[in-house]
Protein backbone atom coordinates (compact mmCIF):
# COMPACT_ATOMS: atom_id res chain seq x y z
CA UNK A 1 0.00 0.00 0.00
CA UNK A 2 1.37 3.41 -1.00
CA UNK A 3 1.75 6.43 1.27
CA UNK A 4 -1.25 8.07 -0.41
CA UNK A 5 -3.43 5.00 0.08
CA UNK A 6 -2.37 4.63 3.71
CA UNK A 7 -3.10 8.27 4.41
CA UNK A 8 -6.61 8.16 2.95
CA UNK A 9 -7.32 4.91 4.78
CA UNK A 10 -6.26 6.46 8.09
CA UNK A 11 -8.32 9.62 7.51
CA UNK A 12 -11.37 7.58 6.57
CA UNK A 13 -11.09 5.87 9.94
CA UNK A 14 -10.89 9.31 11.56
CA UNK A 15 -13.93 10.42 9.54
CA UNK A 16 -12.34 13.58 8.22
CA UNK A 17 -11.13 14.98 4.95
CA UNK A 18 -7.46 15.32 4.08
CA UNK A 19 -5.86 18.74 3.92
CA UNK A 20 -3.82 18.97 0.72
CA UNK A 21 -1.49 21.97 0.68
CA UNK A 22 0.21 23.41 -2.39
CA UNK A 23 3.41 25.46 -2.45
CA UNK A 24 5.82 26.10 -5.30
CA UNK A 25 9.29 24.61 -5.02
CA UNK A 26 11.92 27.33 -4.62
CA UNK A 27 9.50 30.12 -3.69
CA UNK A 28 10.73 32.67 -2.65
CA UNK A 29 14.18 31.03 -2.52
CA UNK A 30 15.42 27.44 -2.11
CA UNK A 31 16.27 27.74 1.60
CA UNK A 32 12.98 29.30 2.70
CA UNK A 33 11.01 26.97 0.44
CA UNK A 34 12.57 23.88 2.04
CA UNK A 35 11.80 25.27 5.51
CA UNK A 36 8.19 25.82 4.46
CA UNK A 37 7.97 22.33 3.02
CA UNK A 38 9.48 20.60 6.03
CA UNK A 39 7.12 22.39 8.43
CA UNK A 40 3.89 21.59 6.62
CA UNK A 41 3.20 18.13 8.14
CA UNK A 42 3.57 19.40 11.72
CA UNK A 43 1.27 22.31 10.84
CA UNK A 44 -1.44 19.88 9.74
CA UNK A 45 -0.91 19.10 6.05
CA UNK A 46 -1.99 15.54 5.29
CA UNK A 47 -0.76 15.52 1.68
CA UNK A 48 1.61 17.99 0.04
CA UNK A 49 1.52 19.17 -3.55
CA UNK A 50 4.85 20.67 -4.55
CA UNK A 51 4.71 22.84 -7.63
CA UNK A 52 7.35 22.41 -10.33
CA UNK A 53 8.11 25.99 -11.46
CA UNK A 54 7.42 26.69 -15.12
CA UNK A 55 7.66 29.81 -17.28
CA UNK A 56 4.14 29.45 -18.72
CA UNK A 57 1.76 28.04 -16.08
CA UNK A 58 -1.35 28.57 -18.19
CA UNK A 59 -3.87 26.94 -15.82
CA UNK A 60 -2.74 29.07 -12.89
CA UNK A 61 -3.93 32.43 -11.71
CA UNK A 62 -1.78 35.40 -10.77
CA UNK A 63 -0.69 34.10 -7.35
CA UNK A 64 0.83 30.84 -8.57
CA UNK A 65 2.18 32.42 -11.76
CA UNK A 66 4.12 34.89 -9.62
CA UNK A 67 5.29 32.07 -7.34
CA UNK A 68 6.81 30.31 -10.36
CA UNK A 69 8.45 33.56 -11.44
CA UNK A 70 9.97 34.12 -7.98
CA UNK A 71 11.23 30.54 -7.83
CA UNK A 72 12.78 30.63 -11.30
CA UNK A 73 14.40 34.00 -10.59
CA UNK A 74 15.95 32.45 -7.47
CA UNK A 75 17.48 29.68 -9.59
CA UNK A 76 15.02 26.85 -9.04
CA UNK A 77 15.05 24.06 -11.62
CA UNK A 78 13.96 20.42 -11.81
CA UNK A 79 17.24 19.18 -10.34
CA UNK A 80 16.73 21.36 -7.27
CA UNK A 81 13.05 20.43 -6.98
CA UNK A 82 13.84 16.71 -6.90
CA UNK A 83 16.68 17.37 -4.46
CA UNK A 84 14.19 19.24 -2.26
CA UNK A 85 11.95 16.17 -2.15
CA UNK A 86 14.94 14.05 -1.16
CA UNK A 87 15.82 16.50 1.62
CA UNK A 88 12.22 16.43 2.84
CA UNK A 89 12.30 12.63 2.99
CA UNK A 90 15.32 12.69 5.30
CA UNK A 91 12.97 13.78 8.10
CA UNK A 92 9.58 12.52 6.89
CA UNK A 93 8.86 9.08 5.47
CA UNK A 94 5.09 9.20 6.02
CA UNK A 95 3.58 12.31 4.43
CA UNK A 96 2.52 11.79 0.80
CA UNK A 97 4.16 14.24 -1.58
CA UNK A 98 2.88 14.91 -5.09
CA UNK A 99 4.66 16.96 -7.75
CA UNK A 100 2.29 19.22 -9.66
CA UNK A 101 2.86 21.20 -12.81
CA UNK A 102 3.30 20.99 -16.55
CA UNK A 103 4.77 18.47 -18.96
CA UNK A 104 7.46 20.66 -20.52
CA UNK A 105 9.94 20.63 -17.58
CA UNK A 106 9.56 16.85 -17.22
CA UNK A 107 10.01 16.28 -20.95
CA UNK A 108 13.11 18.49 -21.03
CA UNK A 109 14.60 16.69 -18.03
CA UNK A 110 14.03 13.33 -19.71
CA UNK A 111 11.04 11.14 -18.83
CA UNK A 112 12.87 7.95 -17.88
CA UNK A 113 15.47 9.85 -15.89
CA UNK A 114 12.80 11.98 -14.22
CA UNK A 115 10.79 8.97 -13.07
CA UNK A 116 13.87 7.19 -11.79
CA UNK A 117 15.10 10.17 -9.79
CA UNK A 118 11.60 11.08 -8.58
CA UNK A 119 10.90 7.56 -7.32
CA UNK A 120 14.28 7.42 -5.59
CA UNK A 121 13.72 10.84 -4.00
CA UNK A 122 10.35 9.78 -2.55
CA UNK A 123 7.75 11.31 -4.88
CA UNK A 124 4.38 9.59 -4.44
CA UNK A 125 2.36 11.07 -7.28
CA UNK A 126 2.24 13.39 -10.26
CA UNK A 127 -0.35 15.93 -11.38
CA UNK A 128 0.47 17.11 -14.88
CA UNK A 129 -2.29 19.46 -15.88
CA UNK A 130 -1.58 19.70 -19.62
CA UNK A 131 -1.16 16.00 -20.43
CA UNK A 132 -4.57 14.47 -21.30
CA UNK A 133 -5.47 10.76 -21.15
CA UNK A 134 -4.84 10.39 -24.87
CA UNK A 135 -1.11 10.66 -24.06
CA UNK A 136 -1.02 8.16 -21.17
CA UNK A 137 1.72 6.15 -22.91
CA UNK A 138 4.10 9.11 -22.56
CA UNK A 139 4.11 9.55 -18.78
CA UNK A 140 1.08 8.14 -16.96
CA UNK A 141 1.72 4.45 -17.63
CA UNK A 142 5.52 4.68 -17.18
CA UNK A 143 4.90 6.48 -13.87
CA UNK A 144 2.67 3.66 -12.69
CA UNK A 145 5.41 1.16 -13.52
CA UNK A 146 7.81 3.27 -11.45
CA UNK A 147 5.42 3.13 -8.48
CA UNK A 148 4.27 6.73 -8.82
CA UNK A 149 0.55 7.55 -8.84
CA UNK A 150 -0.75 9.60 -11.75
CA UNK A 151 -3.47 11.91 -10.47
CA UNK A 152 -5.90 13.22 -13.03
CA UNK A 153 -8.05 16.34 -12.95
CA UNK A 154 -11.80 16.46 -13.58
CA UNK A 155 -13.74 19.69 -14.01
CA UNK A 156 -17.36 20.90 -14.13
CA UNK A 157 -17.12 20.46 -17.91
CA UNK A 158 -16.07 16.79 -17.68
CA UNK A 159 -19.28 15.14 -18.89
CA UNK A 160 -20.45 11.54 -18.48
CA UNK A 161 -18.93 10.59 -21.83
CA UNK A 162 -15.49 11.95 -20.96
CA UNK A 163 -15.31 10.87 -17.31
CA UNK A 164 -14.51 7.16 -17.91
CA UNK A 165 -11.49 8.15 -20.00
CA UNK A 166 -10.31 10.52 -17.27
CA UNK A 167 -10.67 7.82 -14.62
CA UNK A 168 -9.16 4.99 -16.66
CA UNK A 169 -5.56 5.20 -15.47
CA UNK A 170 -5.99 7.62 -12.57
CA UNK A 171 -4.68 6.45 -9.20
CA UNK A 172 -4.05 7.88 -5.74
CA UNK A 173 -6.93 10.33 -5.90
CA UNK A 174 -8.91 12.37 -8.40
CA UNK A 175 -8.45 16.14 -8.25
CA UNK A 176 -11.82 17.78 -8.89
CA UNK A 177 -11.38 21.35 -10.11
CA UNK A 178 -14.49 22.87 -8.60
CA UNK A 179 -14.71 25.98 -10.76
CA UNK A 180 -13.92 26.83 -14.35
CA UNK A 181 -11.03 29.19 -14.95
CA UNK A 182 -7.59 29.42 -13.37
CA UNK A 183 -6.32 28.69 -9.87
CA UNK A 184 -7.40 31.19 -7.24
CA UNK A 185 -10.72 31.80 -8.98
CA UNK A 186 -13.91 32.61 -7.07
CA UNK A 187 -14.90 30.10 -4.40
CA UNK A 188 -17.39 27.49 -5.59
CA UNK A 189 -20.89 27.00 -4.19
CA UNK A 190 -20.62 24.02 -1.80
CA UNK A 191 -24.04 22.57 -2.68
CA UNK A 192 -23.20 22.58 -6.39
CA UNK A 193 -19.79 21.03 -5.81
CA UNK A 194 -21.28 18.36 -3.56
CA UNK A 195 -23.73 17.32 -6.26
CA UNK A 196 -20.92 17.11 -8.81
CA UNK A 197 -18.70 15.09 -6.48
CA UNK A 198 -21.53 12.67 -5.72
CA UNK A 199 -22.10 12.22 -9.46
CA UNK A 200 -18.44 11.32 -9.96
CA UNK A 201 -18.57 8.90 -7.00
CA UNK A 202 -21.12 6.84 -8.88
CA UNK A 203 -18.35 6.02 -11.36
CA UNK A 204 -15.36 5.42 -9.07
CA UNK A 205 -14.22 4.41 -5.59
CA UNK A 206 -11.08 6.54 -5.80
CA UNK A 207 -10.81 9.39 -3.22
CA UNK A 208 -11.90 12.77 -4.57
CA UNK A 209 -10.04 15.95 -3.65
CA UNK A 210 -11.65 19.32 -4.31
CA UNK A 211 -9.64 22.45 -5.09
CA UNK A 212 -9.63 25.87 -6.82
CA UNK A 213 -10.99 28.86 -4.92
CA UNK A 214 -10.65 27.48 -1.38
CA UNK A 215 -8.64 29.90 0.74
CA UNK A 216 -10.24 30.21 4.18
CA UNK A 217 -10.79 27.69 6.99
CA UNK A 218 -14.56 28.07 6.82
CA UNK A 219 -14.54 27.35 3.08
CA UNK A 220 -12.37 24.28 3.66
CA UNK A 221 -14.76 23.04 6.33
CA UNK A 222 -17.76 23.36 4.02
CA UNK A 223 -16.09 21.29 1.31
CA UNK A 224 -14.55 18.90 3.84
CA UNK A 225 -17.98 17.78 5.00
CA UNK A 226 -18.42 15.73 1.81
CA UNK A 227 -15.09 15.62 -0.08
CA UNK A 228 -12.31 13.14 0.70
CA UNK A 229 -9.76 15.94 0.56
CA UNK A 230 -9.59 19.72 0.29
CA UNK A 231 -6.81 21.41 -1.71
CA UNK A 232 -5.55 24.88 -0.80
CA UNK A 233 -2.90 26.53 -2.96
CA UNK A 234 -3.25 30.21 -3.85
CA UNK A 235 -4.05 31.22 -0.27
CA UNK A 236 -0.83 29.64 0.97
CA UNK A 237 1.25 31.00 -1.89
CA UNK A 238 -0.08 34.49 -1.09
CA UNK A 239 1.30 34.11 2.45
CA UNK A 240 4.76 33.77 0.92
CA UNK A 241 4.25 36.74 -1.40
CA UNK A 242 3.03 38.96 1.42
CA UNK A 243 5.70 38.03 3.94
CA UNK A 244 8.01 40.92 4.86
CA UNK A 245 10.82 38.38 4.96
CA UNK A 246 11.11 34.81 3.65
CA UNK A 247 10.98 33.60 7.25
CA UNK A 248 7.77 35.55 7.86
CA UNK A 249 6.24 34.00 4.76
CA UNK A 250 7.08 30.51 5.98
CA UNK A 251 5.54 31.26 9.36
CA UNK A 252 2.37 32.62 7.75
CA UNK A 253 2.03 29.48 5.58
CA UNK A 254 2.26 27.26 8.64
CA UNK A 255 -0.22 29.38 10.60
CA UNK A 256 -2.81 29.22 7.82
CA UNK A 257 -2.21 25.48 7.45
CA UNK A 258 -2.89 25.04 11.16
CA UNK A 259 -6.15 26.97 10.88
CA UNK A 260 -7.26 24.98 7.83
CA UNK A 261 -6.38 21.68 9.50
CA UNK A 262 -8.28 22.61 12.65
CA UNK A 263 -11.36 23.53 10.60
CA UNK A 264 -11.30 20.22 8.73
CA UNK A 265 -10.95 18.21 11.93
CA UNK A 266 -14.15 19.82 13.19
CA UNK A 267 -16.05 19.88 9.89
CA UNK A 268 -17.90 16.59 10.37
CA UNK A 269 -18.45 16.96 14.10
CA UNK A 270 -22.20 17.14 14.91
CA UNK A 271 -23.29 20.53 16.16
Amino acid sequence: MSRIERRFQALKAEQRAALVTFVTAGDPNPEASLATLKGLPAAGADIIELGMPFTDPMADGTSIQKASQRALAAGQDMHKTLAMVKAFRQDDQDTPLVLMGYYNPIYCYGIDRFLEVAAEAGVDGLIVVDLPPEHDDELCLPAAKAGIHFIRLATPTTDAKRLPKVLENTSGFLYYVSSTGVTGAAAPTPAKVQAEVEAIRRSTDIPIAVGFGIRKPEQAAEIGRFADAVVVGSGLVDCIAQGETPEAGTQAVHQLTQALSSALKQARTPA
